[in-house]
């Protein structure tokens, strides 16, 4: 039986963009024991996938519990890099186009026969990497990780992402939901997210209110609004309880359910009780395109042609100053109604 492992240890929609990978190997192998080596952090992305044997997490030193020490992290990475070596897989693929130099150390400790990743006909090739892999240096990133499939043979277009919600939390979400009407027939439930990374990527509070007020007076919808709970000063991870409350109090005369997303899990279950969505780039636009929402993305200094919603319906929205604080509200209120339903 082909044994085959995909390592991706970088963010929430990087390994969203790498599923589509991972389903062509699930269909040109339907036998073959696929796994995927991540982190904790986003491993929730693959929680539930069906093309997965299995799922393997290690824990970053920055994402450790409270109560857990840093070397006690490093000695469960070393054990499970351990048990991956005695799994003796048959194929290793380094997805991601960055420095692979620490993936292809870790690559050569499972002594896979066939190592895949990127390596630029203009550098050396590098020891441990059988099979390298020219990027492709445009297009999505879908795309760009995809290629990694050619020295299998596998080429053509990209399929969709690959998601899964939890079921219990999402009955936990239809719960809370309830009162607000759900998915109501006719009627929009519209996913509002207001957290993002980086500062050219932050809408204006005040924006996202006058914008509800203005769909929902002009379509009837209701609005579950998300974001990165916790406080704004939190150096590790800064969250957004603070905007979120200004928000809220603008928007009381309004059907809204807040849903704060502690858990990667609870922001998947919670998006898929929607069907359309506004947000800034990012792994939670990433999430929405996954579960097919129709959304209108706000761009700020990200490239949008390597990032754009993958799969699904969008406007997408990006000034000439890559600010998305030059965007306006009728800007986006232009953008939904070309949606359309």
């Amino acid at each position: 039986m082909l044994k085959i492992l995909i390592i991706r240890r970088d963010n929430i929609g990087d390994l969203l963009c790498t599923t589509p990978l991972i389903h062509a190997l699930r269909t040109q192998y339907p036998d073959a024991r696929i796994d995927a080596l991540v982190n904790s952090y986003n491993a929730p992305v693959l929680a539930g996938n069906p093309d997965l044997n299995h799922v393997y997490a290690y824990t970053k030193a920055k994402h450790r519990n409270h109560n857990e020490t840093a070397l006690g992290v490093h000695f469960r990475r070393l054990r499970l890099i351990w048990n991956l070596r005695k799994v003796a897989y048959d194929v290793v693929i380094l997805a991601g186009d960055g420095n692979i130099d620490r993936q292809l150390g870790l690559a050569r400790w499972l002594a896979a026969a066939q190592t895949i990743g990127f390596q630029s006909k203009s550098e050396g090739l590098k020891k441990g990497l059988t099979n390298p892999v020219e990027p492709l240096g445009h297009g999505h990133e879908v795309e760009r990780t995809f290629v990694l499939l050619s020295p299998l043979g596998i080429t053509g277009t990209p399929p969709k992402m690959v998601l899964v919600p939890d079921a219990e939390l999402v009955k936990r979400g239809e719960i809370a939901l309830g009162p607000i009407g759900g998915k109501t027939v006719g009627v929009n439930t519209v996913a509002i997210h207001i957290s993002a990374r980086k500062v050219p990527q932050r809408w204006p509070i005040e924006r996202f209110a006058e914008l509800m007020k203005q769909i929902h007076l002009s379509d009837g919808s209701r609005f579950m609004v998300f974001w990165s709970p916790g406080d704004e000063n939190n150096p590790l991870h800064p969250g957004d309880d603070s905007k979120a409350a200004q928000l809220l109090a603008l928007v009381t005369d309004l059907p809204v359910l807040p849903f704060p997303t502690q858990q990667l899990g609870e922001l998947i279950a919670g998006l898929s009780l929607c069907n359309k969505m506004v947000c800034a780039d990012g792994g939670a636009m990433h999430i929405g395109a996954a579960l097919g929402l129709s959304m209108v993305c706000l761009f700020g200094n990200s490239d949008a042609e390597r990032w754009f919603p993958w799969g699904t319906k969008y406007q997408l929205l990006q000034a000439e100053s890559r600010d998305v604080n030059d965007i306006s509200v009728s800007d986006v209120l232009n953008a939904w109604n070309a949606l359309g339903t």
